[in-house]
């Protein structure tokens, strides 16, 4: 391989890499089961502070969430890169979340969270995923959740996010798919 194939192929890898990382948001953010676990190999740890174990855990606790109607906006920046080798990497993760829903007593809460995911990735067959996840957060911010319904306080803002199916983004793939 030359030196050109070699840093083809490296840019090849780290944009499935960040691919894979828009499609955590995505999954987490629409409450689409499917693409979440497109983001972590089925034998992938998760340590997310609230929960920590097999990645299959977090799943099954994301979906609970999932069932509460949740809002959430994760942005991801500032990805570092660092390859072990042709199959393995380390990968550092800048984050933003805005999370509400309701805690265990029916009560609406609302966060402002930044943080990192401290990722290591790992490459099978021709694909990235997460095989281990240590989400580490350096800022929390519980602020009051309005109390106006989302009708009311987006007014003709329209349309408004939503989880799967009904978020638009779901229609354009359903289109052009």
């Amino acid at each position: 391989m030359t030196m050109l194939e070699r840093r083809l192929a490296e840019l090849f890898d780290r944009e499935a890499i960040r691919d894979c990382l828009y499609r955590y948001c995505r999954g987490i953010d629409r409450a689409d089961e499917a693409t979440l676990r497109s983001a972590y190999w089925p034998d992938a740890q998760d340590d997310h502070g609230i929960y920590n174990g097999p990645v299959e855990g977090f799943f099954q606790w994301a979906l609970g969430v999932f069932r509460t109607g949740p809002r959430n906006v994760h942005q991801i920046s500032n990805i570092l890169i660092e390859f072990k080798g042709e199959r393995s990497a380390i990968v550092e993760s800048y984050f933003n979340a805005l999370q509400r829903g309701p805690d265990g007593k029916g009560t609406q809460r609302q966060f402002q969270l930044a943080g990192r995911y401290c990722d290591r990735f790992e490459k099978r067959g021709e694909e990235w995923r997460v095989i281990k996840r240590v989400v580490v957060f350096d800022w929390v911010d519980e602020q009051a959740a309005p109390e106006a319904s989302e009708e009311a306080r987006f007014g003709r803002r329209r349309p408004i996010g939503g989880a799967l199916p009904d978020d638009p983004i779901y229609e354009l793939l359903a289109a052009h798919g």
